[in-house]
């Protein structure tokens, strides 16, 4: 452990005392360091995973499936580069309108449209295949924040493509 060593001189004249010179063996102490390290890393919980819930209907039960009005939907399409494409129902030339996910952007139009509309407006979130997921979870963090409790995610069809002008 720790050793204390006397050196013999010979002094000539006074008398000192001695000066013992001390030293320590500093291996217990820094197997009891990693001891306690190791024990607090294997005790302690790391950062758990952050996972958005998302509740999805029963598929057997088809009470859930509801008409919509075309003029109270509005279609949003996620698209590459960050560009959400929307236009309002399904006739046969809707206005396709461009926006982004700035707070000008796309949280305007929702708000917009839930002034305009009520409580009665569901949005028909669709993605093309060039759309990142990032982009998908943004949309609904949007969903969430301008309190949009009615909305779909669906596939996008044929008829979606021709209206965007989309050729995959």
């Amino acid at each position: 452990m720790a050793e204390i060593s006397a050196s013999d001189q010979a002094s000539k004249g006074k008398k000192r005392s001695h000066k013992l010179s001390t030293k320590i063996d500093m291996t217990p102490m820094v197997d009891l360091g990693f001891l306690l390290i190791t024990f607090f890393m294997l005790t302690t919980s790391l950062m758990k995973p952050v996972v958005m819930q998302l509740n999805m209907p029963d598929k057997s039960d088809d009470s859930l499936h509801s008409p919509v009005r075309c003029s109270e939907s509005l279609n949003v399409v996620i698209d590459a580069d960050n560009k959400i494409h929307y236009y309002q129902g399904t006739e046969c030339n809707p206005t396709v309108t461009t926006t982004d996910f700035s707070d000008k952007g796309i949280r305007e139009v929702l708000f917009d449209y839930k002034r305009k509309i009520g409580d009665a407006f569901t949005v028909v979130i669709k993605s093309t295949d060039k759309a990142k997921y990032r982009n998908m979870v943004d949309l609904l963090d949007e969903m969430v924040i301008t309190n949009n409790k009615h909305y779909a995610i669906v596939a996008m069809t044929e008829e979606d493509k021709k209206v965007l002008g989309i050729r995959y």
